[in-house]
C-alpha cells in the first residue's frame, strides 16, 4: 500500500516488485508499456515512473532502492529505459529487450498477442 508522505515522497508496504518500461513513442515503446500495466493488472508488480528515475524525483528513487525486484521493459535496442536506471545508481535488475522476441521497431504492432507474449516473458523473468 502506498501512502502520500511530504515532499512527494513514498511509503511502501513490504517490497515492492517494479516495472519500469520505455513508453516510447514508436510500436515496440506502446507494447513494452502495455505489457507492463497488464503485468501491474495481473499482480506480477506494479508499473512505475521511469521518467521519473531519469527526473531523480526523490520519493521515486527512494521506492525504487527498497524493491524487493525491479525489471526494465525495453521496446528498442537503445535501451532507453535501461539506460535511465543505471545513470541514475540502479544496478541490478531484470531486463528484457523486446528484440530479444523477435519485435523490431517500426515493424510489430501493439496487438493483443503481442501484447500478451511480452507479458508472459517479463512475467518469466520476475518469477526467477
Amino acid at each position: 500500500m502506498m501512502t502520500k508522505q511530504p515532499g512527494n515522497a513514498c511509503a511502501c508496504g513490504g517490497a515492492p516488485k517494479l516495472i519500469f518500461a520505455c513508453s516510447g513513442a514508436a510500436d515496440v515503446g506502446a507494447i513494452a508499456d502495455q505489457a507492463a500495466r497488464k503485468l501491474t493488472k495481473d499482480g506480477a508488480g506494479k508499473m512505475y515512473c521511469t521518467a521519473g528515475i531519469g527526473g531523480r524525483v526523490s520519493g521515486i528513487m527512494t521506492t525504487t532502492e527498497s524493491a524487493a525486484r525491479i525489471l526494465v521493459l525495453d521496446g528498442c535496442p537503445l535501451n532507453c529505459a535501461k539506460n535511465s536506471l543505471e545513470q541514475a545508481g540502479f544496478k541490478t535488475f531484470e531486463h528484457l529487450q523486446l528484440a530479444e522476441l523477435g519485435m523490431e521497431k517500426g515493424l510489430t504492432p501493439p496487438t493483443p498477442e503481442t501484447i500478451a507474449r511480452v507479458a508472459a516473458a517479463a512475467m518469466a523473468k520476475l518469477a526467477d
